[in-house]
């Protein structure tokens, strides 16, 4: 006789999700975009397309400036970004939040660049005027850029950029303003020119839906004036033969990445379609629902938002903090019903390992009102099945909240 009991059933068949903080669900319009035969990499429609792209990019960072592609991730915009704006000794500022900061500074290390941190811890943003103050003592303006990640994807921090801005025009200082937006563009507002910023940089794999694999950096004529100076660039780095080539295998320098391409102009056309504010306004309710689930499960037991005050976190991703069971809930979740949630990054004290007593979840770019219930349905279906302490109501407060928009 058949046995319809529920015992011993897995949850987890059928389709699987990804809620880390990138790479990001790939639309299927995307995927489909991708799938077809490599094209002809000397004339005819990638070409053109490829033209396309950077007017469009430039739509999603808000700037009329200048914008390149290059084949890598984010750290490979961190080294193209600081190559470009400086020589070997120089000084560059880093107003720190999270570990995302710690690998910029290992990058420009590399390069040779002298580095100052300026550690605010991993829970709370930038404080802009301290910035300031510490610009207002360098007289003889060393400092030659200001590094700041404007959401920093271990911590969730987001900190204010045009505070910055303000801070470095008010002490009179020269240093270049150059933003990691690789984690909020296209979750949260950047305005890159009405901002002051003088380089931003990002990825493909979050906010923009595309499989990992491509970057940009979008860089003013005050960046580009550095580029005159530069010492660290080479060949393969220098944005400015990317920059309106009048051969195409310099967008590239070489062989252009054909099927990301494809992919990223579908992603593009999703976001314009949508509009670029709604974008904004979808990650803003969608985050909101987020925290309201996870606001209830905080009335007990130890699970906690790493980012105490709403206003300076993530519309893009929350680091939550849950000691002891970071790990054993991200592995039910992933076993029993098919989810899977970022691991902790840099957020536990020396010695310890860094992801058992947190986990990430990412809200950001191919995602609604449908998706973000489900992650949280699991996430409180796991709570539960731990015997991990926590409050009620957290879907129900997220229902309100997402309804709210």
């Amino acid at each position: 006789m058949r046995d319809d009991r529920m015992s011993g059933a897995n949850l987890a068949h059928g389709p699987h999700a990804l809620s880390i903080p990138g790479p990001s669900m790939a639309p299927e319009r995307v995927l489909r975009a991708m799938h077809r035969p490599s094209p002809n990499i000397y004339q005819g429609a990638l070409i053109d397309m490829t033209h396309s792209l950077i007017p469009d990019l430039k739509r999603v960072a808000r700037t009329e400036h200048n914008a390149t592609i290059y084949i890598g991730n984010g750290h490979a915009a961190w080294e193209a970004c600081l190559a470009n704006t400086h020589a070997r000794g120089d000084l560059v500022l880093i107003p720190r939040t999270g570990s995302f900061a710690d690998g910029w500074a290992t990058m420009a290390e590399g390069l040779g660049l002298r580095v100052e941190m300026m550690d605010f811890g991993n829970r709370t943003p930038v404080d802009a005027a301290a910035v300031g103050a510490r610009l207002r003592e360098d007289k003889g303006h060393e400092i030659r850029s200001v590094l700041m990640v404007h959401v920093d994807t271990a911590s969730s921090v987001r900190s204010d950029l045009a505070a910055l801005r303000r801070e470095i025009d008010a002490a009179g200082h020269p240093a270049l303003l150059q933003a990691d937006c690789i984690a909020s563009m296209a979750c949260d507002r950047f305005e890159m020119d009405a901002w002051g910023v003088d380089v931003a940089i990002t990825g493909c794999q979050k906010g923009l839906m595309t499989p990992p694999g491509l970057c940009f950096v979008f860089y003013n004529d005050r960046a580009d004036r550095a580029r005159e100076r530069a010492d660290c660039v080479t060949g393969w780095w220098d944005w400015r033969p990317r920059t309106n080539p009048e051969v195409y295998f310099r967008y590239f320098n070489g062989t252009a990445p054909t099927h990301h391409l494809y992919g990223l102009r579908e992603a593009l056309d999703m976001i314009h379609e949508e509009g670029i504010e709604a974008v904004w306004a979808r990650h803003a309710a969608l985050a909101r629902g987020v925290w309201a689930a996870l606001s209830a499960w905080e009335a007990e037991g130890g699970l906690e938002m790493n980012v105490r005050d709403a206003a300076h976190r993530s519309h893009a991703v929350t680091s939550v903090r849950l000691p002891g069971e970071g790990t054993n809930l991200r592995d039910w979740c992933e076993r029993e019903f098919g989810l899977t949630l970022g691991i902790g990054l840099g957020m536990a004290p020396p010695g310890t390992p860094e992801w058992h007593g947190f986990f990430r979840i990412g809200h950001m770019g191919h995602v609604s009102g449908h998706t973000v219930m489900g992650t949280l349905g699991t996430i409180e279906a796991g709570l539960s099945a731990l015997g991990v302490p926590h409050g009620e109501g957290g879907l129900t407060a997220a229902a309100r909240a997402l309804a709210a928009g």
